[in-house]
């Protein structure tokens, strides 16, 4: 069933993506980049932005620290001054393992700064001006907000200590925020992965199930995108299991997530 606005057409369409110097924010800013879209891509890292910009012609950069809540309300004041917001999407993200007899509190709370403050920073800047914007007789819609969380937000885990509550935040506020926005014609989608190969996940010393790469979950995300899906998952050989896992009463759950870390 869809739950948004399908967003089929990309042509003309401006979109900010926000975290996109590595990993699925640039696989996903490069496949929009092909189908047309107007790409504005940001990140911390300058030097990583303009290397997309010269592959990408037309994308523009937009250097910008997410968890600097100025920086980012400046940084939407700019692009919304040229012109509206088609769609605009949260893909900064800091992970590292950790489990509760490793306690890293200047990590966890880089976490939090990162991976769910950087997301409120960028809607309080960003949802004023899309409530703003004019509906798209073409879309009929004001604009569209992704966030991108993670399965890792379904339940808690092993090695998730510092993540996987982070991701279930962003989980959480993607759904009050459809509640909230959908009634004013502004779009929201989360988009939960499992595991793709990106910098992050290559911290990793454990064999990955139904990896991915980064091209691979961008074409996922635009799949969902045109069904007009509320929840974008991927692979579904391995979100399908995590959510079987994600219903089971604790008992179950506690037992088989033992076994995991066993593994």
């Amino acid at each position: 069933m869809a739950l948004n606005p399908r967003m089929n057409h990309w042509h003309g369409r401006t979109v900010w993506l926000v975290g996109a110097s590595t990993g699925i924010g640039r696989a996903t800013a490069s496949a929009l980049h092909t189908q047309g879209a107007q790409v504005v891509v940001s990140a911390r890292s300058a030097p990583a932005l303009d290397a997309f910009v010269a592959a990408h012609p037309g994308a523009r950069a937009l250097p910008l620290d997410v968890t600097v809540a100025r920086a980012v309300k400046a940084a939407t004041q700019t692009l919304a001054g040229q012109g509206a917001l088609d769609c605009v999407v949260y893909c900064a993200g800091h992970y590292h393992a950790m489990d509760a007899t490793h306690i890293d509190l200047p990590d966890m709370l880089r976490h939090n700064q990162i991976n769910y403050v950087g997301a409120l920073n960028l809607l309080d800047a960003v949802v004023p001006p899309l409530l703003a914007q004019a509906v798209n007789p073409s879309t009929g819609q004001r604009g569209h907000l992704s966030l991108m969380a993670s399965v890792a937000g379904y339940r808690g885990l092993p090695q998730s200590l510092a993540y996987g509550p982070t991701k279930a935040a962003l989980i959480n506020l993607s759904e009050t925020l459809y509640l909230d926005l959908a009634p004013h014609s502004i779009g929201v989608s989360v988009i939960n992965p499992g595991f793709v190969d990106t910098p992050l996940t290559r911290q990793n010393d454990f064999k990955m199930p139904a990896l991915i790469s980064p091209e691979q979950a961008a074409q996922e995300i635009l799949k969902g995108w045109a069904k007009g899906e509320f929840e974008i998952h991927f692979p579904k050989r391995f979100t399908r299991w995590m959510k079987t896992l994600h219903m089971l009463p604790y008992p179950a759950y506690f037992a088989a997530t033992r076994r995991l870390k066993a593994r």
